[in-house]
């Protein structure tokens, strides 16, 4: 396999948050030049490990442009999508993060099912975690996502479905969404190719479309088309768009509680007095590849 920029004896370990898969890439002095090249062979799943992005673990004072973070979080996850662009935020990728930094003694972990509380660094801005430890290499963690955003700048935002324009809700959750309810989520259909959103072009740097259908009251099912990477088993900051969308939909008030179903599990979210999103998921560690390559 070759991988552009990365050194043989590099370690990796590949990881998933409800299926949403990731390659990490411990880095914590910053010396490696991950180049997309390198990205988009680390995540073919054919001819490589196969994943939805990477993510590389390095220390925030090391990251030009974000140096002000690192009073709070001493590691940044940076993260980049399947074809190599980078991405702002990634939900799911920021809770195996934080099991990736702790189970490999980056961050001081807790005991098994022991609280433990830190911040990630992010290009979506600071992100505080709560990780309880399941296992040697799961554990269920909760995320402060920030306060969600409706961007009124675009105007309005239609997604097809099924040969309809339907109107999506404009969400930005440190990186952008298109959310669009529907009866099914079957409604999507393959999703092979990025859906249609129009105006073209009103996403200078793409969008993240989520397909939201009510399964009962404050629960519901979603499927995503990721920018950069095509459908995926999930998404965080997705079901983050789908859940806010949904609660100012239902007129509900702080403190409701949300689940949202993915393909590959179930996220659980509720949104604060003070505005703030909190998500909470699964993290696992699949298994890590040490020889050279």
């Amino acid at each position: 396999m070759i991988l552009d920029g990365l050194p043989a004896s590099t370690p990796l370990t590949k990881g998933h948050g409800t299926e949403n898969d990731f390659v990490i890439v411990p880095d914590p002095d910053g010396t490696l030049e991950v180049s997309p090249a390198a990205v988009a062979a680390l995540c073919d799943r054919r001819a490589g490990i196969g994943a939805d992005g990477v993510l590389r673990v390095v220390r925030t004072a090391k990251v030009p442009g974000y140096e002000d973070q690192a009073a709070e979080a001493e590691f940044f996850m940076d993260y980049r999508n399947a074809d190599g662009s980078v991405a702002e935020m990634c939900g799911n990728g920021v809770r195996v993060f934080a099991l990736f930094v702790t189970a490999r003694g980056y961050v001081k972990g807790g005991a098994l099912g022991e609280p433990v509380e830190f911040a990630v660094g992010t290009r979506g801005g600071i992100k505080r975690v709560t990780l309880k430890a399941t296992g040697k290499n799961t554990a269920d963690v909760t995320v402060d996502m920030g306060v969600p955003v409706f961007p009124t700048e675009r105007g309005a935002v239609t997604v097809d479905v099924k040969g309809t324009p339907k109107v999506a809700v404009d969400v930005d959750m440190g990186n952008p969404h298109a959310v669009v309810f529907v009866d099914s989520t079957a409604d999507a259909g393959p999703l092979y190719e990025m859906p249609t959103v129009l105006p073209a072009g009103i996403y200078a740097e793409g969008v993240n479309v989520e397909f939201a259908a009510d399964v009962a009251p404050h629960h519901l099912a979603m499927r995503v088309h990721e920018r950069g990477v095509g459908e995926t088993r999930s998404c965080g900051t997705g079901a983050c768009a789908v859940m806010i969308a949904a609660a100012r939909r239902d007129g509900a008030q702080a403190g409701t509680d949300y689940t949202v179903d993915v393909l590959g599990g179930r996220l659980r979210f509720v949104e604060r007095a003070d505005g703030h999103l909190e998500m909470t998921g699964p993290a696992a560690l699949v298994f890590d590849i040490m020889e050279s390559r």
